[in-house]
């Protein structure tokens, strides 16, 4: 079971989600907040597995929210959910730390499907926010510079397909741990932070 707290200053809006997500047997919604700080301490309380968070809400608002959240709760993953999709909300969020970014505007089953995949250790954007996270981010340009191995080529694309750790695992007949080992090689060899900036990478390079 998944354990949600939903953060949004419309009361009538936590009260619609919370209603669709209670339509999957896999998610429990636990707490609901009015802006980031409440957020926090549900948080502290509740130990949600992923908040869903919205980033401008008045007095503390979503960017708050969720670098406190990422700084003092780890284990706890942030979906930022909300109406604004420009550069400086998307820097804001992806700064503070947030494990994916979606819109409101999206069906029922994409939100849904955005926090299993969240919850599962998979970084999930919108398609225009990875566009515009995809034209910031400072990515090697070619792979014959890095002494790419057809391995981490593998890594690459299934990282691309949304697998986490474990799928990638099974797919490549590997140990786990063997797998985030050779991830986490992979970024150190080509100075990326995460697994966005790595799919970022292999977009660019055509390896998938």
């Amino acid at each position: 079971m998944i354990r949600v707290v939903i953060a949004d200053d419309v009361k009538i809006l936590r009260t619609g989600l919370k209603t669709v997500l209670s339509q999957d047997t896999g998610i429990e919604v636990v707490g609901e907040a009015g802006n980031g700080k409440d957020a926090v301490e549900m948080c502290i309380r509740m130990k949600p597995d992923v908040v869903l968070m919205d980033m401008r809400m008045p007095d503390f608002d979503g960017g708050y929210g969720t670098r406190k959240i990422k700084e003092n709760l780890k284990d706890i993953k942030v979906l930022v959910l909300t109406t604004f999709d420009d550069k400086e909300t998307v820097d804001k969020a992806v700064a503070s730390g947030a494990d994916g970014y979606i819109l409101k505007e999206m069906d029922s089953d994409a939100i849904i499907n955005s926090i299993k995949a969240v919850a599962g250790g998979i970084n999930v954007f919108c398609e225009n926010v990875f566009r515009s996270i995809r034209k910031e981010v400072t990515i090697p340009q070619e792979v014959g510079n890095f002494d790419i191995t057809e391995r981490e080529k593998d890594f690459l694309r299934l990282i691309c397909d949304g697998c986490d750790n474990k799928e990638i695992a099974s797919q490549l007949f590997l140990a786990e741990g063997t797998v985030r080992n050779g991830i986490s090689r992979l970024l150190e060899k080509l100075k990326l932070k995460d697994r966005t900036q790595l799919a970022v990478f292999a977009i660019k390079n055509n390896i998938i």
